[in-house]
């Protein structure tokens, strides 16, 4: 695949993994080996109350060192952007990084971002020179507002977080790649297949965030296998040129009108 940047660090996996729900750190290390990713997310709130079983953390930690792979921090959890403005700034002291992946839920029961106190969040964050990655909706004017806070890389949702539902509004995320060509797109949450993953990579999307599809897996390493495929695929896939879609049936072999013969 070909190579991208997010704030300056060149990576050639577009596979962005989550490190929660793992039956041990043991198969996350070995999952994350298999799906490729260069990026991990953690939450500091899950970190702070295993603070007594750092063996998650630890195992994190020794696979970024392997991998050379990067750390997203995470808010999640948080409802304010006081307290996710808070926490961000106790993530950069303890993981010693300016990424964030910011969340502000307003929903209890579809975890949907609040858009406006995640605007307020990903402005005074990028002012403390946070790189910010905010979790928001598929909704053209919240991501506008977005990046006129100072963030240069959106993650919009593909269905509510853990929902495995994939995809649920193809043309709003269609409309978010046409009208904002430049910046990287990335899809996070609601992807429950292999093949949601291709789904949104054929749409032209830079990259998909995951977590509960491979924690959740029955084999959590073969999936996260078959994710890094499904996510490669439909990057070639989108580089290549999907064929239009026609409204009746085209013949794949033309035929001019005249009989011929085949010696």
């Amino acid at each position: 695949m070909s190579p991208w940047t997010l704030y300056g660090r060149t990576l050639t996996s577009r596979f962005l993994l989550g490190t929660a729900g793992y039956p041990s750190p043991e198969i996350l290390r070995r999952a994350v080996l298999a799906s490729g990713a260069q990026v991990l997310t953690v939450g500091l709130k899950r970190t702070l109350a295993a603070a007594g079983d750092n063996g998650f953390v630890a195992a994190i930690r020794e696979t970024l060192r392997e991998t050379g792979g990067h750390l997203l921090p995470n808010t999640a959890g948080c409802r304010t952007a006081r307290e996710a403005v808070t926490l961000a700034q106790m993530s950069r002291e303890l993981y010693e990084t300016n990424w964030i992946k910011l969340e502000v839920v307003g929903d209890e029961y579809t975890l949907q971002p609040d858009p406006w106190e995640l605007v307020i969040a990903a402005e005074a964050l990028a002012k403390d020179g946070f790189e910010v990655f905010p979790y928001c909706t598929d909704d053209l004017v919240t991501c506008r507002r977005l990046l006129d806070a100072g963030c240069q890389v959106l993650m919009p949702w593909g269905a509510p977080i853990g929902s495995g539902q994939g995809l649920l509004n193809p043309f709003a995320l269609r409309t978010l790649r046409e009208r904002l060509p430049g910046v990287p797109l990335i899809v996070d949450a609601g992807i429950g297949a292999p093949s949601h993953a291709a789904q949104a990579m054929e749409l032209g999307y830079d990259g998909v965030l995951l977590n509960s599809a491979v924690a959740q897996a029955g084999d959590p390493i073969r999936m996260a296998a078959a994710f890094g495929q499904a996510i490669e695929a439909g990057r070639l896939g989108f580089e290549a040129g999907v064929m239009a879609k026609q409204d009746m049936a085209v013949a794949s072999t033309p035929v001019g009108g005249r009989p011929f013969l085949i010696p």
